[in-house]
């Protein structure tokens, strides 16, 4: 099948465009930044993920992914049109679908003159009632045509770890797909055809909530076991062995249960704060998802709090940052817990020294005015302390000698990562 990807240049579209590609579909990114789309042509990645970029290259030799700016070249003759823009949040926490209504536009425009019947695919995190509300009216004001007639309409969310997008991707627990009618969601369910996963078929709204519930549950699962965390560390108890104890209650299970700084990423404040938004619009107050947030935000400070009381004052001191994506395998700073933590250090006359093995470039956006290391063992020359806030397999492999450059030996650590081996380390919740 042929199949265009608007946004295709961003993680989702890029991701999906790739996997897609991979099996054995044929596959048009679009995307307005013409810088990304030369990438794409030169089989270069605009974004860091394990594998991406080799997938990458693999579909274009085999002919089977180009990209393009112009998007009624690349939406011609696609049986499936996928949007995959960003859904940001606004000030309030609610979506910002200012993206989603121009990418529905632009289609609607560029197909308008089209006889055959295709099908629109949101693949883009929305809240419930947008691909009905917001998605449809813009495709049929600009086309010409009605859903369901004219078009196909699915809202067919993404369940995608950074750091394992691929493997997400090709193997997926589950593939939901809501659709307008019968033969939106056939057309739909053919593109997975080669899937071994379950797939659920559902309405439109149905689709958009489960994404939301999903990242809903699995926030409230890290604040949760970050609450236990703080509560064992007081009482002397490894938190990480009564996560393993409950981790093999089958009810529980034992994923997402690793106590430390918080929850970050490009999804997990964003969702949880436009449902919240989303409820709180229809007269509900969502009491327990504003608390996992509160407590989220507590939880990403904690570590300073540790810091104070082990050192005093950190005005001009030297504090080395190890790990600045907000998880390993990605170079995703999206709302991690390094940038409020290096501001705060920054405000308190601290001077900082991080390393991080793929998200410095994206960090000194943020924070231009800090030192970058080389390497961790730059960065841990003459430190006062070390916060290590992402856990990278180059951590764990950390040694006592690796540290001893350290003026003093004050080791916190955010995500648990470092051998037990390692002497003056202290976890958030350990």
């Amino acid at each position: 099948m042929k199949i265009a990807m608007v946004g295709g240049s961003g993680y989702v579209g890029l991701c999906t465009g790739v996997g897609l590609a991979g099996k054995g579909h044929v596959v048009v990114c679009i995307d307005q930044d013409q810088a990304k789309v030369a990438m794409l042509q030169a089989g270069k990645s605009p974004l860091y993920e394990p594998g991406l970029e080799a997938a990458l290259k693999a579909a274009i030799g085999q002919g089977r992914l180009t990209a393009t700016s112009d998007i009624d070249k690349g939406v011609a003759g696609c049986q499936a049109i996928f949007i995959t823009v960003g859904t940001p949040s606004n000030a309030d926490g609610s979506i910002d679908l200012s993206y989603i209504k121009a990418a529905s536009a632009q289609i609607g425009a560029a197909v308008r003159g089209r006889k055959d019947y295709f099908v629109v695919i949101v693949k883009s995190t929305v809240v419930p009632e947008t691909t009905e509300k917001v998605v449809r009216p813009a495709l049929e004001q600009a086309s010409g045509k009605v859903a369901g007639k004219g078009f196909g309409l699915v809202m067919n969310p993404e369940f995608l770890r950074e750091g394992k997008a691929l493997d997400d991707f090709l193997m997926p627990d589950r593939i939901v797909i809501g659709s307008l009618d019968q033969r939106s969601g056939d057309v739909a369910e053919q593109i997975y055809h080669n899937f071994q996963a379950p797939k659920l078929r559902t309405d439109l709204k149905t689709a958009e909530m489960i994404k939301y519930a999903g990242n809903a549950m699995l926030a409230t699962k890290i604040s949760f076991i970050n609450e236990i965390g703080n509560i064992c560390k007081l009482l002397g108890i490894d938190a990480y062995k009564v996560a393993e104890g409950i981790g093999l209650d089958k009810r529980i299970g034992p994923h997402f249960l690793n106590s430390g700084i918080g929850w970050g990423g490009s999804c997990f404040p964003k969702d949880v704060a436009a449902l919240v938004a989303k409820a709180k619009e229809i007269g509900y107050e969502p009491r327990l998802l504003d608390e996992v947030t509160a407590l989220n935000a507590r939880q990403k400070v904690r570590i300073l709090d540790m810091l104070e009381r082990r050192m005093g004052s950190v005005k001009g001191k030297r504090i080395a940052v190890l790990g600045l994506a907000f998880k390993n395998d990605t170079d995703d700073i999206r709302d991690a817990p390094s940038i409020e933590i290096i501001g705060a250090l920054k405000k308190a006359g601290a001077t900082i020294a991080a390393y991080d093995p793929q998200a410095m470039g994206n960090m000194r956006k943020l924070h231009p005015d800090i030192t970058y290391a080389k390497s961790v063992t730059a960065a841990l020359e003459a430190a006062d302390a070390c916060l290590v806030l992402t856990e990278w397999k180059e951590f764990a492999a950390l040694g006592n000698r690796d540290f001893a450059a350290m003026r003093s030996r004050i080791i916190l650590e955010g995500r648990r990562v470092l051998a037990d081996s390692i002497s003056g380390r202290e976890g958030v919740c350990w």
